[in-house]
């Protein structure tokens, strides 16, 4: 099986330079299951439902989110009624929509994926470990599914290696997501598990993590929020990961990433 995992999208110009070189990635690499991070896609700041259609119709089969899942309100309502879209799933029980699916890929094999929010430096959520571990405990790679992806979305380079270990040989890939710069650790675990501590930002990286430089450096210069943050709309460059499985095992065959 042949995945694409797209990293975060900030703002209009990594939405179009994912909608505008998703498809013939699509062809060139004969993807079976897209995943893309769009928490930042409207304007930095969460995503709205007109984005998400806006990547289904590119090609994106799954969107996870994050911290900022419930930045743009339309959000609360809709994401109940989209099985596409994930939030973390270890958000307190009776928040709105799930961390995680069963999706189906191109040829009709299964594909798990998992959204988890991790806890160092970020929001206190539910153990991460243990919603991870509960997610897996009825599904079976190369069984019951033939590959698994998991979105971790935390700060700490640390914690999210620890997750790679903890969940080695359980999934087909653990993506790290959230910082928005690339991480030069691609590499497939001694488990099979293919692992990245951050697959970086669909964005424009002549910026401070994806926002406009100035604005961004006086907060740090002045320890004042004197405006809002902004995207930067210089050109931007889409930072995705390739992964290939083994049919029989759902393991990680080849795993590199993807730079335009």
């Amino acid at each position: 099986m042949r995945l694409l995992f797209l990293g975060d999208v900030v703002g209009r110009s990594s939405r179009e330079v994912v909608c505008g070189n998703l498809p013939t990635l699509k062809d060139k690499l004969k993807l079976d299951l897209v995943v893309l991070n769009g928490e930042n896609a409207a304007g930095g700041f969460g995503i709205t439902e007109k984005i998400c259609h806006q990547f289904y119709d590119v090609g994106v089969d799954v969107i996870t989110t994050g911290n900022h899942v419930w930045d743009q309100r339309e959000i609360v309502a809709y994401i109940d009624s989209d099985p596409r879209l994930l939030r973390p799933i270890n958000y307190p029980k009776g928040t709105p929509g799930r961390g995680t699916g069963v999706f189906t890929a191109r040829d009709g094999r299964k594909v798990l994926v998992v959204h988890v929010m991790l806890r160092l430096f970020m929001d206190p959520l539910d153990d991460p470990f243990a919603a991870v571990d509960h997610a897996l405990a009825h599904q079976r790679l190369g069984n019951t599914v033939s590959a698994i992806v998991l979105d971790v979305h935390g700060e700490a380079t640390s914690e999210k290696m620890a997750m790679g270990h903890a969940f080695d040989g359980r999934v087909s890939l653990v993506a790290g997501t959230h910082t928005h710069a690339p991480t030069a650790d691609a590499q497939i675990l001694p488990g099979g598990t293919a692992y990245q501590t951050d697959i970086g930002m669909c964005g424009d990286y002549d910026s401070v993590i994806g926002m406009e430089k100035a604005a961004a450096v006086a907060r740090f210069t002045t320890k004042m929020r004197r405006e809002r943050l902004q995207p930067a709309q210089g050109e931007a460059t889409l930072c995705a990961v390739y992964l290939e499985t083994d049919d029989a095992t759902g393991l990680a065959r080849r795993f590199e990433p993807v730079r335009i």
